[in-house]
């Protein structure tokens, strides 16, 4: 039997669990003027006069408001020089207002008005007559059709340049919280491997994980990715639930959130006693991991994390580039704010790696009518090279180190 899995409940398991995130410091408004600050400067070096922040995660990594996006524009104007300037539906600027981390100047619209030419009125009147307006990335389209038509008179821009710019780099701050954040994901993984029997379905798991992070003070997204047997063999999951058979592989892919900061980790082990295919392919997926890792090196490309994966499990005879059976997708993604961000760990990628980067290693070996196997961990960059946020598996026997 593998080593920490099965043996326990759901409800032992709760029981035993206690908050990991007290004493944590959230990200402040020191910081975010420093990206206020540090996006300012990256829009003179562009040319551009102002960058239109949406409903989204960028709203909220730069002035701390968190809105769930709806067909009413909601947002913030971040000129090229002086303070940020909000916009809010008239009949919401109370709680606006009452959820402003710092700045006081709020625009309304009435809801026969047309708030994207408010948007332009108030760039404007910040002394930019024409120029060009950088579009947050998640802005929808309508709100974007509308920007062009109330504000002909100014160029457009993608404002992935500096948004994603700002976000791929990560403060202690930052990293510190995602620290957290992996740290109680990994402790789900640990309890959710235990609770592991014949008969579970994964939807029981789910709701086990959803519980789980709860009690160790995470913000799950929900029950994340848990599959067994040949369903393991699809990347993101297949649309019916599983039940839990001896010899099964068992993949679960889970994160949340600690004070807005994501983490994301993936283990694969079996139910059971690994057979000789199985161990096979576990050993080469945790060969083609640790192999990513190693070739993050600084100022190197990062294309590099996927080829040094890839190419580990190319020479192990699987098929080329995203051919099946082997790695159908990107070694890895960044993360921080959200669970996939920039910068990429994918072919093309010329981006240099620097310190602040924090990004996953995931080679998936997919076996279509098998089974799959990923084995998913984050790391960020430091001035002497990558370092992992959680420590990778130790073995197909023991995948959590129980005996190491």
């Amino acid at each position: 039997m593998t080593i920490g899995v099965g043996g326990s409940t759901a409800e032992a398991e709760l029981a035993k669990m206690s908050d990991m995130t007290k004493g944590i410091v959230p990200i402040d408004n020191a910081e975010r003027f420093d990206r206020v600050a540090r996006a300012q400067a990256l829009m003179r070096e562009q040319g551009i006069s102002a960058l239109y922040l949406d409903t989204s995660v960028n709203l909220n990594y730069f002035t701390g408001l968190n809105l769930k996006p709806t067909e009413r524009l909601h947002g913030a104007i971040l000129p090229v020089e002086g303070p940020v300037t909000y916009l809010s539906p008239a009949f919401e600027e109370p709680k606006t207002r009452s959820m402003l981390k710092f700045g006081d100047d709020i625009r309304c619209w009435e809801e026969h008005e047309d708030p994207t030419a408010l948007v332009i009125d108030s760039i404007e009147s910040l002394g930019y007559h024409s120029g060009t307006v950088a579009v947050d990335p998640a802005t929808p389209f309508f709100t974007f059709d509308g920007l062009r038509r109330a504000g002909n008179r100014y160029d457009f821009a993608n404002g992935a340049s500096i948004t994603g710019a700002c976000r791929m780099v990560k403060t202690p701050a930052e990293i510190a919280l995602m620290t957290v954040a992996n740290a109680v994901t990994l402790e789900v993984h640990k309890a959710a491997a235990r609770i592991m029997r014949v008969g579970i379905t994964t939807t029981e798991v789910q709701a086990f994980v959803i519980a789980a992070h709860r009690k160790l003070g995470g913000n799950p997204p929900g029950g994340g990715l848990v599959l067994f047997g040949e369903a393991s063999a699809y990347p993101h999951g297949v649309d019916y639930p599983q039940t839990l058979e001896e010899g099964d592989m068992v993949l679960l892919d889970l994160g949340c959130f600690v004070a807005d900061y994501r983490s994301d980790i993936t283990r694969s082990y079996v139910f059971g006693e690994p057979n000789k295919r199985q161990r096979e392919i576990w050993g080469l997926e945790k060969e083609a991991q640790a192999a990513g890792f190693a070739a993050a090196v600084l100022g190197e490309p990062c294309e590099n994390v996927d080829k040094a994966s890839r190419g580990t499990i190319e020479s192990a005879g699987f098929a080329k580039e995203y051919g099946l059976p082997g790695l159908p997708h990107r070694t890895g993604h960044g993360i921080g704010v959200e669970v996939h961000e920039e910068t990429y760990m994918v072919r093309g990628n010329r981006q240099p790696m620097v310190p602040g980067l924090c990004f996953s290693v995931e080679p998936t070996i997919c076996i279509y009518g098998e089974f799959g196997i990923r084995l998913e961990d984050c790391a960020y960059m430091t001035a002497d090279g990558p370092r992992w946020f959680t420590e990778p598996c130790h073995s197909v026997d023991d995948p959590f180190g129980v005996e190491a």
